[in-house]
């Protein structure tokens, strides 16, 4: 993503920003529901492809825009997921 948004890359990427995308994650969303809903694991597939890359595509905005980076999404993903399971990951 990072080449796609480079001064050499995509002009379509460069001049996007979260504003400009967001209608997309809710296209992406709605449509891997869809998939879901019609027990289509191929479409399932395609549909998670598609709603990972405009988390990617967010990301790489806002690492452009010295906001934040991927990393830190995972990151927060990891501590929620440890933190809303301490049946699992902590002393309880």
């Amino acid at each position: 993503m990072s080449a796609l948004r480079a001064p050499d890359g995509c002009p379509w990427d460069r001049e996007q920003t979260h504003v400009s995308i967001s209608h997309n994650m809710i296209e992406e969303a709605y449509e891997a529901v869809c998939a879901i809903e019609e027990e289509d694991v191929a479409h399932l597939r395609e549909e998670l492809g598609d709603v990972l890359l405009q988390v990617v595509l967010q990301s790489q905005i806002a690492a452009d825009a010295g906001e934040f980076t991927i990393d830190d999404v995972c990151a927060d993903v990891n501590a929620k997921m440890v933190r809303r399971h301490p049946h699992v990951f902590g002393s309880v």
